[in-house]
């Protein structure tokens, strides 16, 4: 009941802003779009997305909300896919308001060529990763987080998750994770660091990304981690596609550590799935745990 309850009031305070920032706009329709563990968001009017922050310190919800709307108006120039274009942003109320873009996510709806995917995404990657370091980083952090921790994460999570797992496949993961993490980059960029594919819009029946979202983790951090994540989500050939488009350097110390982010996320997923009863993350986590370890 409280999780309805939550959402009773997200949608109060989404109303209440909409009032003050587009006053007269009706809202004809309202569809929740989902919630995680930082936003609720809405479909309003069916063309706009209404997020609501969760985050209950008023200063680190201003400040997020900031943020994340000068970091979509500077990507508008930068990125080479669509990325939601903000509309208004009310700080005080932890709202952020943008165009709804085209396109479903690929996390609810598999598309019939995956590899067709590869070109736009590798193009994509390759210019959000020669974005000016020194300018996006006064937009958004530097994720600092070590080898050793994410591999320390991994293992918690696997504890937790050990008993859904496959029995032919427990000690392949166990095996890794009493392994050495690879070396840390010598090199960090501009990522989006979340590029699951539950962030990747597509159009599913002429399998086509049609746009990039939820930008609310990007940071200075491993090119790898983005690319890891199209490994764990579209698998090895979509991976080795996405590389050939990608036209920057990528040896063979940055596919170790694409590899160690896909395993370690992939748990991370699997636990998330199961602590919130969100059965797509297991289900899906689960079926590409064979090509991720």
């Amino acid at each position: 009941m409280s999780g309805r309850t939550d959402r009773v009031d997200a949608w109060s305070t989404v109303r209440g802003s909409l009032a003050r920032h587009l006053p007269g706009y009706e809202t004809r329709s309202v569809a929740p779009l989902g919630e995680g563990l930082d936003n609720v968001a809405y479909e309003v009017g069916g063309e706009l997305v209404v997020r609501a922050s969760k985050e209950p310190d008023p200063v680190l919800r201003a400040e997020a909300v900031r943020r994340e709307a000068a970091l979509l108006t500077a990507l508008s120039g930068l990125s080479t896919l669509p990325v939601p274009e903000p509309v208004f942003a009310d700080e005080e109320a932890g709202i952020l308001a943008y165009t709804k873009l085209p396109g479903l996510p690929l996390f609810e709806h598999p598309v019939a060529e995956p590899a067709r995917l590869a070109e736009r995404l590798g193009g994509f990657l390759h210019a959000l990763h020669r974005a000016p370091v020194a300018t996006m980083e006064r937009l958004v952090p530097r994720d600092d987080y070590s080898m050793e921790e994410l591999l320390e994460d991994a293992g918690r999570d696997y504890g937790e998750i050990a008993a859904h797992v496959p029995a032919g496949l427990r000690g392949r993961v166990e095996e890794y994770l009493g392994t050495t993490p690879p070396p840390a980059p010598e090199v960090l960029v501009f990522c989006h660091n979340d590029l699951g594919a539950e962030h990747i819009l597509v159009d599913p029946a002429a399998s086509v990304v049609t746009g990039v979202i939820d930008w609310t983790d990007a940071a200075v951090a491993d090119p790898a981690y983005d690319l890891g994540l199209i490994l764990r989500d579209l698998g090895p050939e979509v991976f080795e596609l996405t590389l050939t488009y990608y036209e920057g350097p990528f040896d063979a110390a940055a596919r170790a550590r694409a590899a160690f982010y896909a395993r370690c996320s992939q748990l991370e997923d699997i636990a998330y799935g199961l602590r919130h009863g969100i059965r797509a993350y297991v289900d899906n986590g689960l079926a590409a745990l064979p090509h991720v370890f």
